[in-house]
Protein backbone atom coordinates (compact mmCIF):
# COMPACT_ATOMS: atom_id res chain seq x y z
CA UNK A 1 0.00 0.00 0.00
CA UNK A 2 3.12 2.24 1.02
CA UNK A 3 4.44 1.85 -2.76
CA UNK A 4 1.46 2.47 -4.53
CA UNK A 5 0.83 5.58 -2.40
CA UNK A 6 4.37 6.88 -3.47
CA UNK A 7 3.25 5.83 -7.13
CA UNK A 8 1.19 8.91 -7.30
CA UNK A 9 3.49 11.45 -6.50
CA UNK A 10 5.28 10.68 -9.51
CA UNK A 11 1.85 11.80 -11.16
CA UNK A 12 1.89 15.58 -11.93
CA UNK A 13 -1.69 16.17 -11.58
CA UNK A 14 -2.72 13.85 -8.75
CA UNK A 15 -5.24 15.20 -6.66
CA UNK A 16 -6.52 14.27 -3.22
CA UNK A 17 -5.94 10.03 -2.52
CA UNK A 18 -8.81 8.44 -1.57
CA UNK A 19 -8.40 4.97 0.20
CA UNK A 20 -11.71 3.16 0.41
CA UNK A 21 -11.15 0.10 2.79
CA UNK A 22 -13.12 -2.15 5.77
CA UNK A 23 -13.97 -0.02 8.74
CA UNK A 24 -11.50 -2.55 10.45
CA UNK A 25 -8.39 -1.14 8.69
CA UNK A 26 -8.46 1.69 9.60
CA UNK A 27 -6.01 3.09 11.40
CA UNK A 28 -3.62 0.24 9.47
CA UNK A 29 -3.99 2.64 6.56
CA UNK A 30 -3.17 5.73 8.73
CA UNK A 31 -0.05 4.27 9.74
CA UNK A 32 1.01 3.13 6.78
CA UNK A 33 0.35 6.09 5.22
CA UNK A 34 2.15 8.15 7.56
CA UNK A 35 5.23 5.90 7.77
CA UNK A 36 5.74 6.96 3.89
CA UNK A 37 5.23 10.38 4.80
CA UNK A 38 1.75 11.46 3.87
CA UNK A 39 0.48 12.68 7.03
CA UNK A 40 -3.37 12.88 6.02
CA UNK A 41 -5.73 10.26 3.08
CA UNK A 42 -9.29 10.61 3.60
CA UNK A 43 -10.51 6.90 4.09
CA UNK A 44 -13.95 6.10 3.36
CA UNK A 45 -14.61 3.08 5.51
CA UNK A 46 -16.80 0.30 3.98
CA UNK A 47 -18.83 -1.55 6.97
CA UNK A 48 -18.55 -4.58 4.55
CA UNK A 49 -16.83 -5.76 1.98
CA UNK A 50 -18.61 -5.63 -1.50
CA UNK A 51 -15.94 -5.76 -4.17
CA UNK A 52 -14.91 -3.43 -6.25
CA UNK A 53 -18.05 -2.38 -7.80
CA UNK A 54 -19.60 -0.30 -5.04
CA UNK A 55 -16.13 0.83 -3.40
CA UNK A 56 -15.57 2.98 -6.82
CA UNK A 57 -19.19 3.99 -6.59
CA UNK A 58 -18.52 5.66 -3.02
CA UNK A 59 -15.24 7.16 -4.22
CA UNK A 60 -17.37 8.36 -7.26
CA UNK A 61 -20.16 9.96 -5.12
CA UNK A 62 -17.36 11.52 -2.63
CA UNK A 63 -15.81 13.66 -5.86
CA UNK A 64 -19.02 14.21 -7.63
CA UNK A 65 -18.92 17.81 -7.86
CA UNK A 66 -15.47 18.27 -8.69
CA UNK A 67 -15.90 15.02 -11.55
CA UNK A 68 -12.14 14.52 -11.92
CA UNK A 69 -10.73 11.15 -13.67
CA UNK A 70 -10.76 8.67 -11.09
CA UNK A 71 -7.39 5.97 -11.29
CA UNK A 72 -8.67 3.35 -9.35
CA UNK A 73 -5.71 1.44 -8.17
CA UNK A 74 -5.86 -1.82 -6.05
CA UNK A 75 -2.92 -1.71 -3.23
CA UNK A 76 -1.64 -5.29 -3.22
CA UNK A 77 0.02 -4.95 -7.25
CA UNK A 78 3.92 -4.55 -7.69
CA UNK A 79 4.96 -2.37 -10.81
CA UNK A 80 8.36 -2.32 -11.13
CA UNK A 81 8.23 0.50 -13.68
CA UNK A 82 7.52 4.03 -12.41
CA UNK A 83 8.18 5.46 -15.59
CA UNK A 84 6.55 3.90 -17.67
CA UNK A 85 3.27 3.40 -15.62
CA UNK A 86 2.87 7.52 -15.40
CA UNK A 87 3.40 7.60 -19.05
CA UNK A 88 0.08 4.66 -19.02
CA UNK A 89 -1.87 6.87 -16.44
CA UNK A 90 -1.21 9.44 -18.76
CA UNK A 91 -2.50 7.93 -21.53
CA UNK A 92 -5.57 6.93 -19.75
CA UNK A 93 -6.33 10.06 -18.25
CA UNK A 94 -6.29 11.25 -22.68
CA UNK A 95 -9.02 8.67 -22.43
CA UNK A 96 -10.96 8.88 -19.30
CA UNK A 97 -11.06 12.96 -20.29
CA UNK A 98 -12.78 12.07 -23.69
CA UNK A 99 -15.41 9.88 -21.33
CA UNK A 100 -13.92 6.98 -22.11
CA UNK A 101 -13.51 4.16 -19.39
CA UNK A 102 -9.95 2.73 -19.66
CA UNK A 103 -8.78 -0.80 -18.23
CA UNK A 104 -4.90 -1.35 -18.27
CA UNK A 105 -3.50 -4.61 -20.04
CA UNK A 106 -0.84 -6.09 -19.29
CA UNK A 107 1.48 -7.64 -21.90
CA UNK A 108 1.52 -11.03 -20.72
CA UNK A 109 4.97 -12.90 -20.02
CA UNK A 110 3.66 -16.34 -19.30
CA UNK A 111 0.25 -18.58 -20.26
CA UNK A 112 -0.88 -17.75 -16.13
CA UNK A 113 -4.43 -19.05 -15.41
CA UNK A 114 -4.60 -17.18 -12.53
CA UNK A 115 -5.80 -14.27 -14.38
CA UNK A 116 -8.16 -12.64 -16.53
CA UNK A 117 -7.65 -11.32 -19.92
CA UNK A 118 -8.88 -8.99 -22.35
CA UNK A 119 -8.59 -9.49 -25.58
CA UNK A 120 -7.79 -6.40 -27.63
CA UNK A 121 -9.93 -4.76 -30.73
CA UNK A 122 -9.31 -1.49 -32.93
CA UNK A 123 -6.32 0.82 -32.12
CA UNK A 124 -8.06 3.82 -31.24
CA UNK A 125 -4.86 6.11 -32.50
CA UNK A 126 -2.07 5.72 -34.69
CA UNK A 127 0.27 7.83 -31.92
CA UNK A 128 2.02 5.73 -29.51
CA UNK A 129 1.67 8.20 -26.68
CA UNK A 130 -2.15 8.33 -26.88
CA UNK A 131 -2.17 4.44 -28.35
CA UNK A 132 -5.33 2.66 -27.24
CA UNK A 133 -7.40 0.02 -28.20
CA UNK A 134 -11.41 -1.16 -28.59
CA UNK A 135 -12.15 -3.76 -25.91
CA UNK A 136 -13.65 -7.16 -27.91
CA UNK A 137 -13.66 -9.35 -24.94
CA UNK A 138 -12.94 -10.10 -20.83
CA UNK A 139 -12.21 -13.64 -20.47
CA UNK A 140 -12.47 -15.28 -17.35
CA UNK A 141 -9.05 -17.20 -15.77
CA UNK A 142 -8.31 -19.86 -18.92
CA UNK A 143 -6.69 -23.30 -18.03
CA UNK A 144 -3.15 -23.39 -19.29
CA UNK A 145 -3.76 -24.70 -22.89
CA UNK A 146 -6.18 -22.12 -23.54
CA UNK A 147 -3.97 -19.41 -21.52
CA UNK A 148 -1.06 -20.48 -24.43
CA UNK A 149 -3.22 -20.27 -27.03
CA UNK A 150 -4.18 -16.22 -26.22
CA UNK A 151 -0.19 -15.77 -25.74
CA UNK A 152 0.83 -16.91 -29.27
CA UNK A 153 -2.54 -15.16 -30.83
CA UNK A 154 -0.87 -11.75 -29.59
CA UNK A 155 -4.18 -9.87 -28.85
CA UNK A 156 -4.98 -10.76 -25.27
CA UNK A 157 -3.97 -9.16 -22.51
CA UNK A 158 -3.72 -9.71 -18.75
CA UNK A 159 -6.03 -7.98 -16.79
CA UNK A 160 -3.84 -6.08 -14.38
CA UNK A 161 -7.51 -4.60 -12.34
CA UNK A 162 -6.80 -0.96 -12.33
CA UNK A 163 -8.83 1.79 -13.93
CA UNK A 164 -9.41 5.18 -15.03
CA UNK A 165 -12.47 7.39 -15.55
CA UNK A 166 -14.08 10.25 -14.67
CA UNK A 167 -16.57 10.03 -12.09
CA UNK A 168 -19.70 11.37 -13.84
CA UNK A 169 -18.77 8.77 -16.87
CA UNK A 170 -18.36 5.86 -13.97
CA UNK A 171 -21.86 6.71 -12.52
CA UNK A 172 -23.83 6.84 -15.56
CA UNK A 173 -22.88 3.68 -16.59
CA UNK A 174 -23.53 2.10 -12.64
CA UNK A 175 -26.78 3.87 -13.15
CA UNK A 176 -27.47 2.19 -16.80
CA UNK A 177 -26.63 -1.44 -15.25
CA UNK A 178 -26.72 -1.89 -12.13
CA UNK A 179 -29.10 1.31 -10.42
CA UNK A 180 -30.37 -0.92 -7.76
CA UNK A 181 -26.88 -0.61 -6.75
CA UNK A 182 -26.06 3.00 -7.16
CA UNK A 183 -29.08 3.70 -5.37
CA UNK A 184 -28.30 1.60 -2.40
CA UNK A 185 -24.59 3.31 -2.58
CA UNK A 186 -25.91 7.27 -3.29
CA UNK A 187 -28.54 6.30 0.39
CA UNK A 188 -25.17 4.92 1.80
CA UNK A 189 -23.17 8.36 1.60
CA UNK A 190 -25.74 10.39 1.96
CA UNK A 191 -26.07 8.99 5.73
CA UNK A 192 -22.31 8.84 6.50
CA UNK A 193 -20.26 10.00 9.13
CA UNK A 194 -17.94 12.46 8.17
CA UNK A 195 -14.73 12.64 11.07
CA UNK A 196 -12.60 15.99 9.61
CA UNK A 197 -10.05 15.20 12.63
CA UNK A 198 -9.16 11.73 11.72
CA UNK A 199 -9.83 11.72 7.84
CA UNK A 200 -12.84 9.25 8.18
CA UNK A 201 -15.72 8.85 6.30
CA UNK A 202 -17.70 6.21 7.76
CA UNK A 203 -20.30 4.40 5.24
CA UNK A 204 -24.02 4.04 6.56
CA UNK A 205 -24.55 0.64 7.20
CA UNK A 206 -27.63 -1.05 6.20
CA UNK A 207 -27.45 0.69 2.79
CA UNK A 208 -24.89 -0.38 2.21
CA UNK A 209 -25.33 -4.28 3.08
CA UNK A 210 -27.78 -3.69 0.28
CA UNK A 211 -25.37 -3.73 -2.42
CA UNK A 212 -25.00 -5.98 -4.49
CA UNK A 213 -21.17 -7.89 -4.36
CA UNK A 214 -19.82 -7.42 -7.93
CA UNK A 215 -16.60 -6.53 -9.48
CA UNK A 216 -16.23 -3.07 -11.82
CA UNK A 217 -15.34 -5.08 -14.96
CA UNK A 218 -18.82 -7.24 -14.08
CA UNK A 219 -21.23 -4.58 -13.23
CA UNK A 220 -19.40 -2.10 -15.91
CA UNK A 221 -16.70 -2.94 -18.39
CA UNK A 222 -17.96 -6.03 -19.50
CA UNK A 223 -21.09 -4.34 -20.58
CA UNK A 224 -20.64 -0.39 -21.41
CA UNK A 225 -19.88 0.50 -25.30
CA UNK A 226 -16.90 2.52 -24.24
CA UNK A 227 -14.34 0.37 -22.88
CA UNK A 228 -11.05 0.84 -23.81
CA UNK A 229 -7.57 -0.73 -22.94
CA UNK A 230 -4.21 1.09 -23.03
CA UNK A 231 -1.31 -1.46 -23.37
CA UNK A 232 0.56 -0.97 -20.42
CA UNK A 233 4.65 -2.61 -19.86
CA UNK A 234 5.49 -1.46 -16.71
CA UNK A 235 6.83 -4.68 -14.96
CA UNK A 236 3.44 -5.79 -13.04
CA UNK A 237 2.71 -8.34 -10.22
CA UNK A 238 -0.92 -8.51 -8.54
CA UNK A 239 1.22 -11.19 -6.19
CA UNK A 240 -2.49 -12.42 -5.54
CA UNK A 241 -0.54 -16.07 -4.64
CA UNK A 242 2.54 -16.95 -2.76
CA UNK A 243 3.68 -18.33 -5.88
CA UNK A 244 3.51 -14.40 -7.31
CA UNK A 245 5.18 -13.70 -4.30
CA UNK A 246 7.91 -16.38 -4.68
CA UNK A 247 8.28 -14.98 -8.50
CA UNK A 248 9.40 -11.29 -7.79
CA UNK A 249 11.27 -11.52 -4.71
CA UNK A 250 14.92 -12.19 -4.20
CA UNK A 251 16.41 -15.73 -3.75
CA UNK A 252 19.41 -17.50 -2.59
CA UNK A 253 21.34 -19.91 -4.43
CA UNK A 254 19.00 -22.71 -4.58
CA UNK A 255 16.31 -20.95 -5.59
CA UNK A 256 14.38 -20.21 -2.09
CA UNK A 257 13.03 -17.20 -0.01
CA UNK A 258 13.16 -17.65 3.51
CA UNK A 259 11.49 -14.85 5.88
CA UNK A 260 11.69 -14.76 9.60
CA UNK A 261 13.55 -17.03 11.70
CA UNK A 262 13.91 -20.03 8.46
CA UNK A 263 16.09 -22.45 7.81
CA UNK A 264 16.66 -25.04 4.59
CA UNK A 265 18.14 -28.03 4.34
CA UNK A 266 18.34 -29.95 0.75
CA UNK A 267 15.28 -27.31 -0.28
CA UNK A 268 14.77 -25.68 -3.46
CA UNK A 269 12.76 -23.50 -5.03
CA UNK A 270 10.32 -22.49 -1.65
CA UNK A 271 9.48 -20.11 0.39
CA UNK A 272 9.97 -20.57 3.98
CA UNK A 273 7.83 -17.49 6.49
CA UNK A 274 7.67 -17.45 10.24
CA UNK A 275 6.78 -14.77 11.71
CA UNK A 276 7.75 -15.66 15.84
CA UNK A 277 9.26 -19.31 15.87
CA UNK A 278 11.91 -21.25 14.39
CA UNK A 279 10.81 -22.89 11.19
CA UNK A 280 13.28 -26.11 9.52
CA UNK A 281 12.07 -27.82 6.82
CA UNK A 282 14.53 -30.57 4.83
CA UNK A 283 14.22 -32.38 1.89
CA UNK A 284 11.20 -30.58 0.12
CA UNK A 285 11.16 -29.07 -3.51
CA UNK A 286 8.59 -26.30 -4.80
CA UNK A 287 6.52 -25.73 -1.49
CA UNK A 288 5.43 -22.60 0.27
CA UNK A 289 5.40 -23.18 4.32
CA UNK A 290 4.11 -20.10 5.95
CA UNK A 291 3.69 -19.87 10.01
CA UNK A 292 1.95 -17.20 11.40
CA UNK A 293 0.54 -16.35 14.96
CA UNK A 294 -2.74 -18.35 14.06
CA UNK A 295 -2.25 -20.06 11.32
CA UNK A 296 0.24 -22.26 9.78
CA UNK A 297 -0.34 -23.18 5.89
CA UNK A 298 2.11 -25.96 4.05
CA UNK A 299 1.40 -26.19 0.38
CA UNK A 300 2.48 -27.02 -3.29
CA UNK A 301 4.14 -24.04 -4.56
CA UNK A 302 1.77 -24.41 -8.02
CA UNK A 303 -1.50 -24.94 -5.76
CA UNK A 304 -0.85 -21.98 -3.79
CA UNK A 305 -3.77 -20.33 -5.73
CA UNK A 306 -6.33 -22.37 -4.49
CA UNK A 307 -6.37 -20.78 -0.89
CA UNK A 308 -8.96 -19.12 -1.24
CA UNK A 309 -11.31 -22.31 -1.53
CA UNK A 310 -9.21 -22.86 1.47
CA UNK A 311 -10.67 -19.67 2.98
CA UNK A 312 -14.44 -20.12 1.92
CA UNK A 313 -14.22 -23.69 3.20
CA UNK A 314 -13.12 -22.51 6.63
CA UNK A 315 -15.50 -19.90 7.14
CA UNK A 316 -18.05 -22.65 6.29
CA UNK A 317 -16.62 -24.57 9.04
CA UNK A 318 -16.92 -21.21 11.05
CA UNK A 319 -13.35 -20.83 11.98
CA UNK A 320 -12.57 -17.87 14.15
CA UNK A 321 -9.19 -17.39 12.11
CA UNK A 322 -10.96 -16.23 9.13
CA UNK A 323 -12.59 -12.87 11.11
CA UNK A 324 -9.59 -11.90 13.46
CA UNK A 325 -5.97 -11.84 13.37
CA UNK A 326 -3.92 -12.35 17.05
CA UNK A 327 -2.90 -8.76 16.36
CA UNK A 328 -5.50 -5.85 16.22
CA UNK A 329 -4.95 -2.71 15.31
CA UNK A 330 -6.50 0.52 17.27
CA UNK A 331 -5.95 4.72 16.79
CA UNK A 332 -3.31 4.36 19.59
CA UNK A 333 -1.41 1.72 18.85
CA UNK A 334 -1.98 -2.16 18.90
CA UNK A 335 -3.17 -5.28 21.13
CA UNK A 336 -1.88 -8.60 20.37
CA UNK A 337 -3.26 -12.24 21.88
CA UNK A 338 -0.33 -14.23 23.75
CA UNK A 339 -3.20 -16.57 25.63
CA UNK A 340 -6.57 -16.83 26.60
CA UNK A 341 -8.91 -19.85 28.85
CA UNK A 342 -12.05 -19.39 29.97
CA UNK A 343 -10.97 -17.64 33.10
CA UNK A 344 -8.53 -15.17 32.38
CA UNK A 345 -6.34 -13.57 29.45
CA UNK A 346 -3.02 -11.79 28.49
CA UNK A 347 -2.28 -9.44 26.15
CA UNK A 348 0.62 -7.54 24.82
CA UNK A 349 -0.46 -3.55 24.33
CA UNK A 350 1.91 -0.85 22.05
CA UNK A 351 0.67 2.50 22.89
CA UNK A 352 2.10 5.03 20.13
CA UNK A 353 4.13 8.16 21.71
CA UNK A 354 1.48 10.58 22.87
CA UNK A 355 -1.43 8.11 22.36
CA UNK A 356 -3.86 6.93 24.67
CA UNK A 357 -6.52 4.26 25.71
CA UNK A 358 -9.66 5.89 26.43
CA UNK A 359 -10.99 6.17 30.07
CA UNK A 360 -13.36 3.03 30.66
CA UNK A 361 -14.07 0.65 32.56
CA UNK A 362 -15.27 -3.10 32.92
CA UNK A 363 -18.34 -4.64 34.32
CA UNK A 364 -16.94 -8.57 33.52
CA UNK A 365 -13.18 -8.26 34.05
CA UNK A 366 -10.31 -7.06 36.28
CA UNK A 367 -6.82 -6.28 34.54
CA UNK A 368 -3.21 -6.29 35.62
CA UNK A 369 -0.84 -4.21 33.85
CA UNK A 370 2.69 -4.35 33.88
CA UNK A 371 5.13 -1.81 32.05
CA UNK A 372 7.81 -3.98 29.83
CA UNK A 373 9.04 -0.58 27.83
CA UNK A 374 8.29 3.19 28.13
CA UNK A 375 6.73 5.42 30.17
CA UNK A 376 3.43 5.30 31.41
CA UNK A 377 0.87 7.76 32.46
CA UNK A 378 -2.00 5.98 34.15
CA UNK A 379 -5.27 6.99 35.66
CA UNK A 380 -6.80 4.66 38.60
CA UNK A 381 -10.12 5.90 39.57
CA UNK A 382 -9.04 9.22 41.54
CA UNK A 383 -5.43 8.18 41.10
CA UNK A 384 -2.61 9.44 38.59
CA UNK A 385 0.18 7.22 38.61
CA UNK A 386 3.28 7.29 36.60
CA UNK A 387 4.93 3.49 35.48
CA UNK A 388 8.26 3.12 34.32
CA UNK A 389 9.65 -0.12 33.37
CA UNK A 390 9.32 -3.26 35.17
CA UNK A 391 6.43 -1.45 37.60
CA UNK A 392 2.67 -2.09 37.11
CA UNK A 393 -0.79 -1.75 38.80
CA UNK A 394 -4.05 -3.45 39.57
CA UNK A 395 -7.28 -1.80 37.93
CA UNK A 396 -10.64 -3.76 39.90
CA UNK A 397 -13.38 -4.38 37.93
CA UNK A 398 -16.04 -1.35 37.50
CA UNK A 399 -12.93 1.01 38.22
CA UNK A 400 -12.34 3.94 35.33
CA UNK A 401 -9.34 3.84 34.05
CA UNK A 402 -6.93 4.88 31.50
CA UNK A 403 -3.32 4.32 30.03
CA UNK A 404 -1.33 7.26 28.11
CA UNK A 405 2.16 6.75 26.69
CA UNK A 406 4.30 10.13 27.94
CA UNK A 407 7.58 9.05 26.64
CA UNK A 408 9.25 8.86 23.05
CA UNK A 409 9.03 5.78 22.62
CA UNK A 410 6.43 3.31 21.93
CA UNK A 411 5.08 1.74 25.30
CA UNK A 412 4.53 -1.78 25.76
CA UNK A 413 2.66 -3.40 28.44
CA UNK A 414 1.79 -6.70 29.23
CA UNK A 415 -1.84 -6.92 30.41
CA UNK A 416 -3.32 -9.94 32.35
CA UNK A 417 -7.39 -9.71 32.55
CA UNK A 418 -9.09 -11.88 34.97
CA UNK A 419 -12.95 -12.89 34.93
CA UNK A 420 -15.80 -13.89 33.39
CA UNK A 421 -16.16 -12.80 29.81
CA UNK A 422 -13.61 -10.63 27.80
CA UNK A 423 -15.06 -9.56 24.65
CA UNK A 424 -14.68 -5.70 23.31
CA UNK A 425 -18.06 -5.31 23.77
CA UNK A 426 -17.57 -5.04 27.82
CA UNK A 427 -15.69 -1.53 27.47
CA UNK A 428 -18.16 1.52 28.81
CA UNK A 429 -16.07 4.77 27.48
CA UNK A 430 -16.56 8.33 29.23
CA UNK A 431 -13.76 10.58 26.62
CA UNK A 432 -11.93 8.98 23.93
CA UNK A 433 -9.52 11.77 21.78
CA UNK A 434 -10.19 9.28 18.43
CA UNK A 435 -14.11 9.75 18.98
CA UNK A 436 -15.37 6.14 19.50
CA UNK A 437 -18.37 5.61 21.25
Amino acid sequence: MQSTLQRLRNLTDCGDMLVVCNEEHRFIVSDQAKSCGIQSVTTLLEPVGRNTAPAAAIAALAKQKSDPVLLVLPADHVIKNTQAFIESVNRATYWAEKGRLVTFGIQPLTPATGYGYIRRGENLSGDDEKQCFTVNAFVEKPDSRRASEYIDSGDYFWNSGMFAFKASRYLEELEKFESELLMSCKKAFEKSEVDSDLHFIRIEEQSFNNCKDISIDYAVMERTQDAVMIPADIGWSDVGSWQGYWDIADKDTQGNILVGDALAYNVRDSLLKSDDKLLVAMGLDNVVVVDTDDVTLVADKSKSENIKEVVNDLKQRQRTETEAHTEIHRPWGSFKGMEQTDYYQVKKLVLKPGAKISLQLHHKRSEHWVVVKGTAKVVRGDEILTLNKDQSTFIPVGTKHQMENIGDEPLEVIEVQTGTYFGEDDIVRFDDIYGRV
